[in-house]
């Protein structure tokens, strides 16, 4: 088990295509601004944002690459390509792929992308974006070293519950060998105090802290309840 990761609050800090930051190179400001906040990882999209944002902060970065394919629903590194480039072009500690039940690209499968990753010369630790507790459990026998609710209430036959889920997350942590990580639907202190009450090993928070357009609408849309 790689324990790449410490046991603390992770920050993501991304601006995907069609957000207002996307582009503009400020990622490794936000990356310093949580650090100075106390943040003790980072995730980040991109190579270019994760390997700008590996200059500016010295803690561990979980990489993802983002990219939509028409024959799939799974966009977080979801083939070999982006595997790679995150593998070939980056410093990243972790990687994080989406490990749902779903159909990926080009008839790729999970199973080969973890065997790829692990005869990689890098050898990067691995994280796993489940949504259910099957695609925890599987994650687990193939042996990621980090699972996280990520795509809990983001996949088609999870959508609609609320998150985070608690009981999942629990049951996760008490059944699973790898570190479980807490993600998704994180926006009060007490939701992470309910989280961090079960004994997760790391709470990644986005959405709630980078992305001013979101929390903006947060509010407005009680100012016009």
């Amino acid at each position: 088990m790689n324990k790449t990761l410490p046991s603390g609050l992770i920050v993501s800090c991304q601006s995907v295509k069609g957000e207002p930051f996307y582009g503009l190179g400020l990622m490794p400001y936000f990356a310093k601004a949580v650090v100075e906040g106390g943040a003790k990882g980072i995730r980040a999209c991109y190579t270019q944002d994760i390997n700008d944002i590996k200059k500016a902060v010295s803690v561990p970065v979980i990489g993802i690459i983002k990219e939509i394919y028409p024959d799939s629903d799974v966009y977080i590194t979801p083939t070999r390509k982006e595997l790679d480039a995150l593998l070939d072009q980056t410093q990243c500690e972790v990687i994080a792929i989406d490990a749902t039940m779903r159909n990926r690209p080009r008839g790729e499968t999970l199973e080969k992308l973890v065997e790829h990753a692990r005869n990689h010369r890098r050898k990067p630790a691995l994280m796993a974006d489940v949504s259910t507790y099957e695609e925890a459990k599987r994650a687990d026998a193939l042996g990621f070293d980090y699972i996280g609710s990520t795509m809990r209430g983001y996949t088609s036959y999870t959508k609609g519950i609320s998150i985070p889920d608690i009981e999942l997350i629990e049951k996760m942590v008490n059944t699973l060998k790898a570190d479980i990580i807490a993600e998704g639907g994180i926006w009060e202190l007490s939701q992470l105090d309910d989280v961090l009450s079960i004994g997760v090993h790391a709470v990644v928070i986005g959405t709630a802290i980078t992305r001013p357009r979101d929390i903006t609408a947060r509010f407005a849309a009680r100012w016009n309840k």
